[in-house]
């Protein structure tokens, strides 16, 4: 067996220096909660795995985006048993990339972990007042899953509590793609008027997306659960849900959520790489590297117009 992957990529040291980078990819290989398919422990080294056999020229961007700085950090591997404990290490380790300045794009490892990154942002890109009542920092959660429950199997650091425990920090979220989902989550989803993009309502959702962005703060988490796709594109992940994203449309809302929004960190999680079958771990890393490169280009919009 060879080497683990040292870097996204497999960019120079002039392109993925820790200390000149403003993007910094920090790898969490964190399973411990999943329910049915197993693997999300190998998802971080095989999305960097994926990424080192990329073309970096964007086709669509005309450039290469790892040109900006792309560093990779060691994976971390919280110590502690308890889930609130080992939530809590993460959050430190991803508080102080952000602090420090870098973009931080977490690898997961299971859902249950976003939870870190989401409250390290919300500690230092969200401060202030929001619009319209609304809290400075939101998400947007690219899922087939609703994980708004309030606790499961025992725990409420479950990966199907994700988003109930992002609920609960008060952060406005809007989740695309949803296709699966409790009864109990469904009427939290009522009774809080969470404006859910369903799986069924994808192909409908481009022409209102500015609209539903404007809904959200300036500043915004993305998590994307890979389970978010369409399990014909990706069937390597431990909950596949029949329906879901498409490609080239996914990119197109998410250049618009880049557009739109100062988009402050980001991850992606549950791929549980199939042995010999590396479409799904290229997916995800290129998923990865065009977020990059939209983020790129709206910050120079942005300052274009400013």
């Amino acid at each position: 067996m060879g080497s683990l992957p040292t870097n996204f990529g497999l960019l120079p040291p002039e392109l993925s220096d820790p200390k000149k980078s403003p993007v910094m990819i920090l790898p969490v290989p964190f399973e411990r909660t999943t329910s049915y398919g197993k693997g999300t422990s190998a998802g971080p080294a095989a999305i960097l795995r994926a990424s080192q056999s990329m073309e970096l020229w964007d086709e669509e961007l005309g450039a290469e985006s790892s040109d900006v700085g792309i560093a990779t950090a060691a994976p971390f591997h919280p110590e502690a048993f308890d889930m609130a404990e080992a939530m809590a290490e993460i959050e430190a380790e991803c508080h102080r990339h952000m602090k420090a300045g870098k973009f931080l794009v977490t690898l997961g490892g299971e859902h249950s972990l976003s939870i870190a990154p989401v409250r390290a942002a919300k500690r230092v890109f969200g401060g202030g007042s929001g619009k319209a009542g609304i809290g400075a920092l939101g998400i947007i959660q690219f899922d087939a899953h609703a994980d708004l429950r309030e606790e499961f199997e025992g725990t409420p650091y479950s990966h199907a509590s994700v988003m109930k425990r992002v609920f609960d920090e008060g952060i406005p979220s809007l989740p695309i793609g949803i296709r699966s989902l409790s009864a109990p989550e469904a009427e939290l989803v009522r009774k809080k008027k969470i404006p859910v993009v369903w799986g069924h309502e994808l192909d409908q959702v481009e022409p209102r997306f500015d609209e539903l962005l404007a809904r959200l703060p300036r500043r915004v988490y993305l998590t994307f659960d890979i389970d978010y796709f369409d399990p014909a594109l990706v069937p390597a992940t431990g909950t596949p849900e029949p329906g879901g994203g498409a490609w080239y449309p996914t990119l197109r809302l998410l250049r618009k959520l880049f557009a739109a929004k100062e988009v402050v960190a980001m991850d992606v999680v549950e791929l549980a790489p199939l042995g010999g079958q590396p479409a799904s771990d290229f997916v995800a890393a290129k998923l990865v590297y065009k977020c990059l490169g939209y983020r790129a280009a709206g910050r120079e919009a942005r300052r274009r117009k400013s």
